[in-house]
Order: C-alpha cells, then sequence, then structure tokens
C-alpha cells in the first residue's frame, strides 16, 4: 500500500470517530522524561503524540510539557504547577512507575484525566484503579508475562530473571513468573539507574541457568546486554521491547541479533493506521519510531477521538467517549478492559538487521485478546 493510501486510509478512519467541530478546547500537561539517561523515552512519547496532533489539525489542544527529571519529587511538583497554575484538563506522558504512582492518584483525585502512554503500575490497574485514569499502554506485567509463555514454549527450564528495583520491576519479575513454568536458577533486582552488572552476569554464570529474562528499559539495558556480550556467557536471552526497542537497539548493534523479545506494538504490524504512522514518523524525525512513539501516538488519537465526541467540561460524557475507544490504533484492534487497560495481542519479535539498522520483527504471537491479572481487584 503507497503512503498515500495509507494516509487516505488513517484519515478516513480519524474522521470516522471525530465531528466536525471540535468540541471545547482542551489544555494537555505532558510530564515526561527529557533528560538523563531515560530521555530517549520521553522523547519519543512526546513527539509522537505531537505528531498525531499536528496530523488531526486540531488547533483545540494547548499542550504545556515539562521535563521530570525521572525524579518523582520534580514530577509532583510539576503535576501541581500544571493542576493549580496552568489549568490542565489532562495529564499524560509519565515514563516511570514510580513517578506515576507519585503523581496519578493525587491528580485524578481532584478531578483531571490521567492518559498513560507507557506506566502501568499494578497498583492503578488494581484496588487504585480510578474512572478518571486510563492506561493506554499496557499493565506493568503485561509484556513480561508474554515473555514468560515464550520461554516456556521455547523449553526453557531454568531461567535467571534480573529487573530493577522499583514498582515496574516488581511487576515485570511477577509478570514472568506468572506464565513461565519453568524453575528458577536465580532472581535478582538491581538498583535503578544502575550501570555496572559485572556482579550480576558473575551471578549467572554461576548459577546453571538455561536462559536469561531481564527487563532493564533505557540506558541500563544498553549497558547490560553490551556487557553480556562482553563476557561470553552464551545463554539465549529473552525480554520485554523495552530493553530491544529502536533507540536501544542501535547504541547496543549486533549484540541484540537474534535476541527474543515482546511487545504490543512493532513497526511491521500490518494495518493501515500503522504502516502510514511509521512513514510519517520517520519523515518528520528523521529516526524510526519505537514503542513509546507509538504509544504517544496512540494517547493522543484516544484523546482526539473523546473530543470529537464530549466537552473536557462534561466529565462524565468525556470519560464515556475515552472508555469507547474509538479510535484506529497502530495497533490494530484495541479496546479497554473494566479498569481502564487494554485489552491487546502481545507478539514475539526478533531483532535483526536490516541494511545499516537494527530493528524487529514479529515471529509470533505470544498471547491474544491479553487483560491483566488485576482487573477484578478494580472496584469501579
Amino acid at each position: 500500500m503507497s503512503l498515500k493510501s495509507c494516509l487516505l486510509a488513517a484519515s478516513l478512519a480519524a474522521l470516522s470517530t471525530a465531528t466536525a467541530a471540535w468540541a471545547e478546547p482542551v489544555k494537555v500537561g505532558m510530564i515526561t522524561t527529557l533528560s538523563g539517561g531515560g530521555a530517549g523515552l520521553g522523547l519519543d512519547v512526546r513527539d509522537g503524540f505531537l505528531l498525531a496532533v499536528k496530523q488531526s489539525g486540531n488547533t483545540d489542544i494547548d499542550m504545556v510539557i515539562e521535563d521530570d527529571q525521572q525524579k518523582p519529587d520534580i514530577a509532583v511538583q510539576l503535576a501541581d504547577k500544571m493542576i493549580q497554575s496552568d489549568k490542565v484538563d489532562v495529564l499524560t506522558g509519565i515514563i516511570w512507575s514510580n513517578l506515576a504512582m507519585a503523581v496519578v492518584p493525587g491528580a485524578v483525585a481532584q478531578g483531571k484525566f490521567y492518559l498513560s502512554p507507557n506506566a502501568g503500575p499494578s497498583q492503578l490497574a488494581g484496588a487504585g484503579c480510578n474512572p478518571n485514569y486510563f492506561n493506554v499502554a499496557w499493565q506493568n506485567d503485561n509484556l513480561h508475562e508474554a515473555a514468560g509463555a515464550y520461554a516456556t514454549s521455547a523449553g526453557f527450564a531454568n531461567s535467571f530473571i534480573l529487573a530493577p528495583n522499583y514498582p515496574a520491576g516488581k511487576d515485570a519479575l511477577t509478570g514472568y513468573k506468572r506464565m513461565y513454568q519453568g524453575a528458577l536458577a536465580g532472581e535478582f533486582y538491581t538498583q535503578l539507574g544502575q550501570t555496572d552488572y559485572a556482579a550480576e552476569i558473575a551471578q549467572i554464570r554461576a548459577s546453571g541457568a538455561d536462559s536469561v529474562f531481564f527487563f532493564l528499559p533505557g540506558g541500563m539495558g544498553i549497558s547490560f546486554l553490551k556487557q553480556y556480550a562482553d563476557s561470553g556467557v552464551g545463554l539465549p536471552v529473552v525480554g520485554p521491547a523495552f530493553s530491544f526497542d529502536q533507540g536501544i537497539l542501535q547504541a547496543v548493534g549486533a549484540a541484540a541479533l537474534g535476541v527474543k523479545n515482546t511487545s504490543q506494538w512493532s513497526k511491521d504490524i500490518d494495518n493501515a493506521t500503522n504502516t502510514a504512522f511509521v512513514e510519517t514518523f520517520e519523515a518528520e524525525y528523521g529516526r524510526l519510531p519505537s514503542l513509546y512513539a507509538s504509544q504517544g501516538f496512540d494517547t493522543a488519537n484516544l484523546l482526539l477521538s473523546a473530543m470529537g465526541k464530549a466537552d473536557v467540561t462534561d466529565t462524565a460524557a468525556f470519560r464515556a467517549a475515552l472508555k469507547q475507544a474509538d479510535f484506529a490504533s497502530t495497533r490494530g484492534d484495541f479496546r479497554f478492559n473494566t479498569n481502564n487497560h487494554p485489552i491487546q495481542d502481545i507478539y514475539v519479535r526478533e531483532v535483526i538487521r536490516e541494511g545499516d539498522v537494527f530493528t524487529n520483527k514479529i515471529i509470533g504471537t505470544a498471547l491474544s485478546d491479553h487483560g491483566d491479572a488485576y482487573a477484578a481487584e478494580c472496584k469501579m
């Protein structure tokens, strides 16, 4: 399908979910990570979001964008400013689960909508759910559950597993163990932001493991993969997309080739919206989109779809419009569970090289129409 055809199909899909005249203007506060080791993740979420707004032609979204510096106290200060001084209607953008836990409960308690383009801590999917909180990415456990399911199907029977010691890291190992049926050669929590993994790799070498599962997003994953490749341990590696995403792969290089990873999105998902998104994102920014960029793009389109149906000042109607998720997702089929978290397919991808670019291709589906384990705890 040509780019022109893709854009036309995507435009028609968008028009089918929006009225010709937008509802009342919406002020959006985006708190995300734009500096430090996690900056690439926040930049991709921001750029994907802004691309969707630009393509929509909507001029009634007023953006306030701030850098949380990956610090919970800064994120809370920014949220307070945006709510009290900037008078935002909707908050979004947070990458890290510890920052989300610091910001989201207070924001929704003040009647603001929060649309998560990334962090999905279990606490906010279960007993801490809220009608004004929507996660457009996944619940934290999901991609790790898919990795556990894949590891089992691949015949791995003695995995060594590790992740950073923060909410998403704990959800990661919980998710892997939920679907993985083998034994554990070791289980280890690293420090958040750690860059030296010599001790952990020594433990893996001595553990008798037949495979390694790790969740180390951003710069942590780059450091680990390079050191692991240099170590010569050589055990098969499985992980979520966060450690094998587009920006990370270019930094890691050949060390990642052949690694299997799990994701709800990939640039080769075959639908008109995704094809157009990949081409237009690369044309706009000069790089291939990542998982995070796709999530930012989908988050903006969810917001736009709700704006086409209701005024943000009518909280109940706007909430109902968000819940419908009446937009064309880059993932194809997308709907919200009872706890406002996605039900979606999660794929297995393999790291490959296309010319000079390291990227991923889908090789199978790990979990179909998959929700999360905490929805039953959500009372709303």
